[in-house]
């Protein structure tokens, strides 16, 4: 099994000069852990994740209207769409990591995280 075949396709991604807050809503509406980070050619410069958001607010000071490259990683770990998930699966973990994105051609094609992983061995008959 490759990783296209368990990547969410219908991914969401930001820009750099977005919002904490408005990332932050995005995440929230719409159960995602992990967005990609594009700028305004759409070529990935990074990834954010709640844990990013979170540990930033939590410092005095800090505020919601900061922009994500402030919290984004910007050196980011990525995976083809003709890797295997188990590939996937030791990049995750290998670099403690719950999401990263799937590029092709230089371009986001998806987005691939832990619970996809979780629901493909899952449903896969391990007996």
């Amino acid at each position: 099994m490759q990783v296209r075949d368990v990547m969410v396709k219908d991914h969401f991604m930001v820009r750099e000069t977005d919002l904490i807050e408005d990332v932050l809503k995005i995440m929230t509406e719409k159960k995602i852990n992990g967005l990609p980070v594009v700028n305004k050619d759409n070529l990935l410069v990074g990834m954010v994740v709640k844990a990013d958001i979170y540990r930033f607010l939590i410092d005095p000071g800090h505020i919601d209207s900061c922009p994500v490259d402030w919290v984004m990683a910007k050196e980011v770990i990525t995976a083809h769409p003709d890797e295997s998930v188990k590939e996937a699966a030791n990049k995750l973990l290998s670099n403690h990591i719950v999401a990263m994105p799937v590029v092709e051609n230089e371009k986001v094609v998806g987005v691939i995280s832990v619970e996809n992983l979780l629901e493909y061995y899952s449903q896969r008959d391990l007996s």
